[in-house]
């Protein structure tokens, strides 16, 4: 709560509001941890035993991480938000979902397929909504029981809305079958898909109907990158008794397809993203692949606000096919912070040269994807200046000796 009330906060959100509505300055940072979250705020530091005391535990620390040491642009809230269900990546299709564990430490798993033939398809079924938030009710009493005398505790609808058909596919099929079946047998891959796109429809429109959707134009991470707020949604005369996709966020990507080429890119995946898609008032695409070849597909869907542009993407030409029509997300080289020593004059001088690279679009900075950080929690910090440092050099004219970062 302490500081949820430092007035940097409303100057922050005011920037996201203009950077989203396309009327921004500069690039506004946003910093996730993500993997690393495990170095700097391991289990031994939580207080709480109880496993949902603790997952709210290490909530509230993470933001007074933020605000205490990484200093990004992420403003720092006084509620918390529990949804009362959301519109899951692996809703029950019908068929198992199964996975190789690694045997290392924070090891990757690898797919374990279970449609080993065409046939087994057929146990696909159209999903449907968790409608019992019974559990979820029972958290968000205790929750505000715990803090609610202190920090706003609201139960809200579904603020998610990020779709990940590709992914499913390789979950039941595996990534290799994918690309084979890609050539081997187009037919079954776009009938599955369709199946995904009518699927996600059903789940929508029952969220729809049952007034589950809430607003995610606040703090609410959106998925392709950056924070919601935006002075462009709800859109003018909505209803606020009744919230619609066409009031909210949305996204999707196929990060799967990072090595299939643009026109199958569009054949296979892309089309039917645009379907779900084009029921939001505004969307984000993209997340790990690089786009730089596929924009000109990727600027058909419908209402598209924000993509991603991954450390492998070719900022410049991405810029010059974007323009300042659309948001940049640009990702920077998370690797650069898991180094085992952390070169600061190199980040900054990455940093300069790709927003440079990218001026003449319309950029955000998003770290994400940082797998450890050394256990050194001032590397955040040390990557928020240098990109602070770097804005002042290309946005603000301001020569490299003598830069002073953007303070809000």
């Amino acid at each position: 709560m302490r500081y949820s009330q430092d007035p940097r906060n409303e100057r922050l959100r005011e920037m996201w509001r203009e950077h989203t509505s396309m009327r921004g300055k500069w690039p506004p940072i946003f910093v996730a941890p993500q993997g690393s979250w495990i170095d700097i705020l391991p289990d031994a530091m939580l207080r709480c035993e109880d496993a949902a005391a603790r997952f709210l535990e290490r909530e509230l620390r993470q933001r007074t991480i933020h605000a205490e040491f990484i200093r990004d642009d992420r403003p720092i809230e006084p509620s918390v938000l529990i949804a009362r269900t959301d519109i899951p990546i692996h809703a029950d299709w019908g068929l198992p979902l199964e996975r190789v564990q690694s045997h290392a430490d924070r090891g990757a798993w690898a797919y374990k397929p279970v449609v080993l033939h065409s046939s087994d398809w057929k146990a696909l079924k159209m999903p449907r909504l968790n409608m019992d938030d019974s559990g979820t009710r029972a958290y968000f009493e205790a929750v505000r029981e715990a803090i609610g005398d202190i920090l706003s505790v609201e139960f809200t609808g579904i603020r998610n809305f990020s779709f990940h058909m590709m992914h499913l596919y390789c979950d039941f099929r595996g990534l290799e079958n994918m690309m084979i079946d890609l050539c081997d047998e187009p037919g079954m891959v776009h009938d599955v898909i369709s199946f995904f796109t009518e699927g996600y429809l059903h789940l929508l429109r029952e969220a729809d109907a049952a007034g589950l959707i809430a607003l995610n134009n606040d703090s609410h991470e959106h998925y392709t990158g950056g924070l919601g707020y935006t002075y462009d949604l709800p859109p003018k005369g909505y209803d606020p008794s009744h919230i619609h996709p066409g009031d909210v966020w949305g996204a999707a990507e196929a990060q799967e397809f990072a090595l299939v080429s643009p026109d199958m890119h569009e054949e296979f995946i892309l089309q039917y993203e645009r379907k779900i898609l084009e029921k939001f008032g505004l969307n984000g695409y993209g997340c790990c692949d690089d786009l730089t070849d596929k924009l000109i597909y990727v600027k058909k869907i419908k209402n598209l606000r924000r993509v991603g542009i991954c450390p492998w993407a070719d900022i410049e030409k991405c810029a010059d096919q974007l323009k300042k029509d659309y948001i940049m997300t640009w990702k920077p080289q998370p690797a650069y912070l898991s180094s085992m020593v952390y070169n600061e004059q190199f980040v900054e001088d990455y940093l300069t040269e790709s927003l440079q690279q990218g001026k003449h679009g319309y950029m955000e900075i998003v770290l994400r994807d940082t797998h450890t950080c050394r256990g050194e929690l001032d590397r955040f910090a040390k990557f928020v200046a240098s990109a602070r440092r770097a804005i002042d050099i290309v946005y603000g004219g301001i020569k490299k000796d003598g830069a002073r970062p953007i303070l809000l």
